[in-house]
C-alpha cells in the first residue's frame, strides 16, 4: 500500500463516519508502529512530523484534484 493510499484509507469518510478501510475490511488499519513503551523517542517525534508532513502534502494534491 502506498503512502497516499494509507493516508486516504485512514481517514473517517463524512457519510458513513467509518474508516474507509475498516468498512472495507471490518476491521482497523494497524500503523505498524504501535507503541508498547511509553517512553519518548526524537526518532518518533521526527517520523510523526514527517508524517504530518505527506499528510498536508497529499491533502494539498487531492483538493487541487
Amino acid at each position: 500500500m502506498g503512502i497516499a493510499e494509507f493516508i486516504y484509507n485512514n481517514k473517517i469518510h463524512l457519510a458513513t463516519k467509518v474508516l474507509l478501510f475498516k468498512a472495507n475490511y471490518s476491521q482497523d488499519l494497524r500503523m505498524g508502529f504501535e507503541g508498547r513503551r511509553k517512553r519518548k523517542y526524537k526518532a518518533v517525534k521526527k517520523f510523526i512530523e514527517k508524517i504530518q508532513k505527506i499528510q498536508k502534502e497529499a491533502r494539498t494534491v487531492l483538493r487541487k484534484a
